[in-house]
């Protein structure tokens, strides 16, 4: 069965720690997202990130911290690919 993915917004929020990722609880419900999230960029570059539900996210976003987008090179408001990853901790 293939995996559940979507484009969704990334933006760039002080107030989430480094290593997480916050996002609308319907959007981790409809992508199956428990524990991690994968977020591909381009359909080249993957990064994971431990994910929150938080309600004040918007459904079509996901909000990451600041300076570690920064350090990645991923811009405010980039459009990824998000989805569970396809194995939790391991490789594909």
């Amino acid at each position: 069965m293939p995996c559940k993915e979507k484009r969704l917004r990334i933006r760039r929020k002080e107030e989430v720690p480094e290593g997480q990722a916050r996002l609308n609880p319907k959007s981790m419900e409809y992508l199956e997202i428990k524990k991690e999230v994968e977020i591909v960029i381009a359909g080249k570059k993957r990064y994971r990130f431990k994910a929150f539900p938080w309600e004040g996210v918007p459904e079509n976003e996901v909000w990451c911290n600041t300076d570690e987008m920064r350090t990645l090179g991923i811009a405010d408001r980039t459009i990824a690919t998000v989805r569970a990853p396809l194995k939790e901790g391991g490789e594909e």
